[in-house]
């Protein structure tokens, strides 16, 4: 069993808490994500698991076994680290070696076992060559197959791709995800990288400021995040700020500072004169010209109606990302984002008046603290 058991953890150095109080669960066999900015300390927790760091207080858990006051070299793990850490007077080979070499395993078992680990990233035929002569992809294979040589029940990954350009990022992410699941062992992934954590992630753990913040899949802690944090953090995102207007069978309408209303979801308990921040993400909105609008209640519903969820605006800029159109649209002198496919693209232009739509449920609700209103 690889499980990792995290109890209440910290990690201060002096008057700096790097982590503070930290519960994580990983399962065995899954490939768990520690995302967060840069400083939250997400690398010092993967040091802590490693042996590398010893916690300030809490207890480390791996297999079943407290491994807290165990030496890194004792723990059955193995690390990736960002700058790749291979010996430049050492071959390719040698390096890839290394790790066998110091469990104390034969020179053929060793070359063997590296030549495997070596064709399984695709770096066979580099058996000879010196580090300093790769490419910064080449040497994160390297890397990789380093540290599966030594058969580790778990794999710590600290932000291994953060030096790579985006098309070789993006290539070693799938090599990672098919890795794991090759192998099928325990992977934890240090990443400040958003995509990345998507694109690998069976759940991803969400640190700021020491703490650990949400645990869960992509697509919960996409779609339910636990506070504004959370949200702002894991994509562009329209925040709206105003006042409960007033409360209608539980639905309230949210009077913002530009002058249009917003229908609330439905909550158990929502105060006129409540002051509130609502969030909508531009991929969940709609854009067309008002006079392509239907007829349906939904989408005829004025932003200063009685919680009506839509608001009209003018273009203000288009701006083309590939595979995305982003509109930059001005309510009231507010700017509002909308993004669309560019299969979807309307044609609208720059200068043009429009209309933005959305459905209440794409709604969510933070309190001025940032902790996330729940509806019913």
């Amino acid at each position: 069993m690889s499980d990792i058991e995290l109890q209440a953890i910290s990690k201060s150095y002096g008057d700096l808490q790097a982590v503070d109080d930290v519960d994580l669960s990983v399962r065995d066999g899954e490939l768990l994500c520690l995302l967060g900015p840069s400083g939250c300390g997400k690398s010092t927790t993967m040091r802590m698991i490693s042996g590398l760091e010893t916690p300030t207080s809490g207890e480390v858990y791996i297999g079943g076994e407290n491994v807290t006051g165990q030496a890194a070299y004792d723990r059955d793990t193995s690390m990736v680290f960002q700058d790749w850490a291979l010996f430049p007077y050492k071959t390719v080979l040698e390096n890839v070696a290394f790790g066998l070499k110091m469990r104390g395993d034969g020179s053929e078992e060793r070359t063997e076992r590296a030549g495997e680990m070596l064709k399984r990233v695709h770096m066979d035929g580099f058996e000879e060559s010196n580090p300093t002569d790769l490419s910064g992809g080449q040497k994160q294979r390297v890397a990789l197959a380093r540290s599966l040589a030594v058969d580790p029940d778990v794999l710590l990954l600290d932000e291994p791709l953060s030096n790579l350009d985006k098309r070789l990022r993006e290539e070693m992410e799938i090599e990672l995800k098919d890795i794991h699941e090759e192998f099928d062992k325990t992977f934890v992934h240090v990443t400040h990288n958003q995509d990345e954590a998507f694109t690998l992630a069976d759940r991803i753990g969400i640190m700021n400021d020491g703490r650990l913040v949400q645990v869960g899949t992509p697509t919960e802690v996409y779609r339910n995040p636990t506070n504004r944090f959370v949200e702002e953090f894991l994509g562009d995102t329209n925040f709206i700020a105003g006042e409960v207007a007033g409360v209608d069978d539980g639905y309230g309408r949210l009077s913002t500072e530009f002058g249009a209303t917003i229908r609330l979801p439905a909550f158990d308990a929502v105060s006129p004169g409540a002051r509130l921040t609502v969030s909508l993400r531009p991929e969940f909105m709609r854009i067309q010209r008002p006079d392509e609008t239907n007829n349906s209640e939904a989408t005829t519903a004025r932003a200063d109606g009685a919680g009506g969820d839509t608001m009209t605006g003018t273009v203000t800029n288009t701006i083309y990302r590939g595979s995305r159109i982003r509109y930059v649209v001005d309510v009231g002198g507010e700017q509002l984002f909308v993004e669309q496919s560019v299969t979807d693209q309307t044609g609208i232009e720059e200068g043009e008046g429009v209309e933005l739509g959305w459905t209440t449920d794409d709604i969510l609700v933070f309190s001025p603290d940032g902790s996330r209103v729940r509806g019913r």
